[in-house]
Formats: C-alpha cells, structure tokens, sequence
C-alpha cells in the first residue's frame, strides 16, 4: 500500500518561493511517474508537473520558468521547487503517485500554499 507524505506548504508574499515535498512510502519508487496537482477554493483540480522514473518533467503553462520538479530516487521523494509565486498559485497541493505497470494511484493528504500580495 503506497502512502504519500507532503510537507512544505505554507504562506509566503507574492515573489516568494517554496519547496514542497512528497515522501513516498510503501511502494516501489522506480516504477511510477509522480504528479503534483493543486486546487484552489471552488475550481477543479490541476495538473501542475509531471516526472517520469527517468526524470523527464513537463509543466502547466502557468508555472513554466517558475516552478521545478525533481526526484531523489535514494530518499524517495519528489520536490516541488515554487519560486516567483503569484497570488494566482494559492491552493492546496496535492501529490499523487501512479505506477505504469498497472495504472493504480495513490494521493497524498495535501498541503496548502497561500501566497499574498
């Protein structure tokens, strides 16, 4: 049973950053691809970044040149680098895990960002 751990989250000023992380437990690391996602208060859930077990990433629009994700394979867990942050980027962050043998995923409990101007 793979469990999920994020930490990191908190309030910060509009051009500020953050590290979020995803501790992953229970599983094996190498084979999923980890996903960040976020949901601000009344809209639907975001993609956010992607990273593969090989470490290739992809980003939303809205966060490329600003936001890095990278993976630890030896302490398995995921970072969220945030900087630049825009009050636009306020929301709770959500760590999920999928495994590419079978497609079966996992969520975290998420952590919140708030970021003021």
């Amino acid at each position: 049973q793979v469990q999920l751990v994020e930490s990191g989250g908190g309030s910060v000023q509009a051009g500020g950053s953050l590290r979020l992380s995803c501790a992953f437990y229970g599983g094996l690391f190498g084979f999923n691809v980890i996903n960040w996602y976020r949901q601000a208060p009344g809209e639907q859930r975001e993609l956010v970044a992607v990273i593969t077990p090989g470490s290739s990433t992809r980003y939303t629009d809205s966060v490329k040149g600003r936001f890095t994700i990278s993976r630890d394979n030896s302490k398995s867990t995921v970072y969220l680098q945030m900087n630049n942050l825009e009050p636009e980027d306020t929301a709770v962050y959500y760590c999920n895990a999928k495994d590419f043998r079978d497609n079966s995923e996992s969520w975290g409990q998420g952590t919140q960002v708030i970021v003021f101007s």
